[in-house]
Order: structure tokens, then sequence, then C-alpha cells
């Protein structure tokens, strides 16, 4: 391990790494060139001492605030087969001659040690002396059974992490249950929601979410302050084979006329077991004026940024204002951990039910508000969304068919599922619903305008009907989806 320390290499790896990172699709700063810093890290030693394993903390400085991410890197004495897409680059190392140095998620040998590290059975190494461990950072099992490496792979796709699926065998060496580890690559000090929320629904006994292996948590040196911070590197849990998402299984149900209510009645119901499950394991707290304050103050921010963005909207202001006014002045439910990003994407069908996954919450709001106590309501409009979206990208395809009864229909059962395990209606809160589908739909036209312009009618219809048609409190959720489904209807 002495190769990565001791002795120079050239091009070294800051400069490697100042060319590799643009092309990656986690990298934040598109079109800039990095300013590369390093922060901190750790190394894992290779039981056969073949390949060297290094992960490093780096600050890219090249923009107005510096952006932190996790490189996990191999360093090999010859390329590794099959795996030209992961080379970060060769370099000249004084003694061993040419190192080739790949991006360790593609490499089984770091894939190896990353998992046993989760399940408290490799030790790591601090990076200025060999042989040292780093008690700055340490695994932690959730999952009590141990597992080993078989095979991974890097799942493609993926924007904002890097995840691995692994096959693992047990101690008997016989297949056990596949693993999908979580390389977070944007660092932020503090709690990873992703890990803190599901971590804490295994530890409950929830079914309604895949069964959490276990996680690794480590500090570096702040970018700014020079001060030491902690927060997770990575996340392990069961991984879920062979299942759709149910984004994909309602959207076929819808384009094909089919009647989703049994479905959706059914992921009502589960979304109000992960909410129960929470409320009971990590608690609730009353939603005091203060935090009233704080979440009206985010929706009227998503308003402006979306007004920037749509400046159509800005006809709305007086309404969006006086709306928000009302609703700092009712009665809330009280606040508690929640989804956060909740919507058909987040959901998977599987044989024994509706599995949710990727707590992380919304990606354009800070980790800050991200881990905050929150209205459970706010899971509840955001799958309410989702279906309205599911109806919209039928009409977009279908121009000439209105898809307004299936979204009635659909988002009337789910609420009745919902209701039929809490027993609190989520209808009759009224403003406070409408509000956060208003936010939420704020967010869906920020990105829209931003990444995929074509679907831009579908929130902005729906902020047109939230502003313009207000909700009251009713009786039953059937009666308020007929409402909404009028008002869209309207905005079409």
């Amino acid at each position: 391990m002495a190769e990565i320390h001791r002795t120079t290499l050239e091009p070294t790896k800051l400069e490697l790494l100042t060319t590799w990172l643009p092309q990656q699709r986690w990298y934040a700063a598109k079109g800039r060139t990095p300013v590369l810093r390093k922060l901190g890290g750790f190394r894992l030693d290779d039981p056969a001492g073949d390949v060297g394993i290094e992960v490093m903390v780096v600050a890219d400085e090249s923009g107005p605030h510096p952006v932190v991410y996790q490189v996990p890197m191999t360093y090999r004495a010859a390329p590794l087969p099959g795996a030209d897409g992961a080379l970060i680059g060769t370099s000249e190392h004084g003694v061993l001659g040419t190192r080739w140095v790949y991006d360790a998620p593609h490499d089984d040998v770091f894939v190896d040690r990353l998992l046993a590290l989760i399940q408290g059975q490799a030790e790591p190494q601090a990076q200025s002396e060999s042989n040292t461990p780093d008690p700055t950072v340490e695994g932690h099992a959730v999952d009590a059974e141990v597992v080993t490496l078989a095979t991974s792979a890097v799942m493609r796709g993926e924007q904002s992490n890097t995840s691995i699926v692994c096959q693992v065998v047990d101690a008997t060496g016989a297949p056990a249950k596949p693993i999908i580890v979580k390389v977070f690559r944007a660092l932020h000090p503090g709690e990873n929601p992703d890990v803190v929320v599901q971590s804490a629904l295994t530890e409950a006994g929830s079914t309604q979410v895949p069964h959490t292996v276990g996680y690794v948590a480590g500090e570096w040196a702040d970018p700014q302050s020079g001060e030491r911070v902690r927060g997770h590197l990575a996340f392990a849990q069961r991984f879920l084979a062979g299942v759709e998402d149910a984004w994909r299984v309602a959207l076929r149900a819808a384009t094909a006329g089919e009647d989703f209510s049994e479905a959706a009645r059914d992921l009502g119901a589960a979304t109000a077991h992960i909410h129960l499950s929470l409320a009971s394991a990590l608690g609730t707290v009353p939603a005091e004026d203060e935090a009233k304050r704080e979440l009206v103050r985010i929706i009227r921010s998503r308003y402006e940024a979306a007004v920037a963005e749509v400046p159509a909207l800005a006809a709305h202001e007086d309404v969006v204002a006086a709306s928000l006014d009302d609703l700092a002045a009712r009665e809330w439910p009280d606040l508690q951990r929640v989804h956060g990003d909740y919507h058909l994407g987040q959901v998977l069908r599987t044989p024994d039910g509706w599995v949710a996954v990727d707590f992380e919450g919304e990606p354009l709001r800070p980790l800050s508000e991200r881990v905050r106590p929150d209205l459970a309501l706010r899971d509840v409009a955001g799958m309410l969304r989702s279906f309205d979206y599911v109806g919209g990208s039928v009409e977009l395809e279908q121009p000439d068919r209105s898809a307004r009864d299936w979204v009635a229909a659909t988002r009337a059962a789910f609420l009745e599922g919902y209701t039929g395990v809490t027993h609190l209606d989520p209808a009759e809160t009224g403003p406070v619903l409408q509000a956060l589908e208003l936010d939420k739909a704020l967010y869906e036209v920020i990105y829209e305008v931003r990444n995929r312009p074509s679907w831009l009618g579908i929130p902005t219809a729906a902020v047109e009907r939230l502003v313009t048609d207000p909700i009251p409190p009713s009786n039953s959720p059937a009666s308020y989806v007929h409402q909404d489904a009028v008002a869209r209807k309207g905005a079409s």
C-alpha cells in the first residue's frame, strides 16, 4: 500500500481526476474545468496484496461554492479486463512503473472490501501511514448475517450516485439474497436521510422498504472552514431483482384505459404504514409557529424560483401570498420524518406488495431541509401529483384523449387506502394538502423547464388549477378528487 502515498505518481491523482471528473454524470459543474483539493479519505487493504484501494474525498473549487466529491480508486499493475470504461487514467509510479487507475465501484476487489467494511469485517486504514487504522471511518452493520461478494456490476444511468448490485454467498458458500450498495458521490456533512430513514424502518420491522444491510460513515475537512465534518459515504440494502417501478405499472394501465384503483388503494395503505412506522421509530414534533413559518417560506421561495423560470406564473402572486398566509394560520398535524420525494418512480411492485426506495428527498432541496421533520402529507401530495403526471403523459402521447377520469379515480383510491390505515382523511386538511400539492407542482415546473420543456404543460396546468380553484375541506376523498378533476379539465 506504500505505493499510493510514499512515492509520487506522474501524473498525480488530482491531475488524473481533473480530466476524468467532468465526464461523469454525477459531476455538477458541467462545462467547467475542476479545481481540485484533497480533503480526506482512507484506504482498504486487498487481502491478496495485488490491488491498491483508496477512497479520496476532494473539493471542486471551480465554481462560486465548493462541491465535495467521493472518488474511490483502485491501482493495478495491469489493465482490468472489461473495465475500459471505468479507467480514470494511467500514471507512472517511481518504483513500480505504470499503474492503471480505475473508478473503484467497477472493480470487484474494491466492492468486496467495501461490503466487508459495511459488515464490520474490514478495517479502514489511514492514508498518511501504512498499517495504521483510521478511527474516523466506520462501518455499521444493521443486518447480522455476514455475506461475501461473488460478483458485482454497476447499475447504468444513475445521475447522482453510483449503485453496485452484488451477488453474494453466505458462510456456507450458498447463494444469498443479492445486495445493492450505493456509493454517495456528492458528500454533505450530517445525516443522509436515505440511510437514517430506511435503517430506522428496517429496525422497526417494516416490510415496505428493502431490508437495510448497513452503511459507512466518515470524516473529511470542510472545504471552507477546514474543520472536520462527518457524513455518510455508502449504504447497502437488499436488492429486489426482477421488479418493476410503479410508474411503469401505472402508465401501462392508464395507456390501456385499465382501472388502477385496487393497486392505488394498496399503495395508499403501504404509504400509511410507512408513515406510522416512521412516527413510531423516529418520533414526531408539534408543528410550532416557527416550523410552520419555515415551511411556508420554503414554498414561497419555490414559487419565486418557478416565476423566474416561467414569468407568466407571476400573475398568481397575490393569490399565492394569501393562500400561504392562510396556511400559516391553520392548525397542522404533527411533523415527522417522511420520504420527501415520493412519487411512482420511487415505489417498486414486488410479489409481496409495494416497496418504497430512495429516501434522500428532493435533489434540489438542500440537505438541511431534507432532514427536518415534515408533514406526512407532503408524501401524499407527491403521489397525487404523480398520478396526474401519468394522466398528463398519456395525453401528451395521445392529444385527443383525456385521462382525467383515470386520474380522479386513482387519486380517490389512493386516499381511501391511506385513510383506511391512519383513520385520518388527508382531504379533510383542505388548504394544507393543497399547498403541498402546489409546492410539488412548482418544483416540477422548475425541473421541466430546465430538463424537459415539452412536459412543462403538466405542472403549469396544475399550478393554474391549485391557485385559481381553492378546494375546501371535504368529507370524502372522492369529492376532493372529483373537484380536482373538474379543475384540471378546465386548465387543460
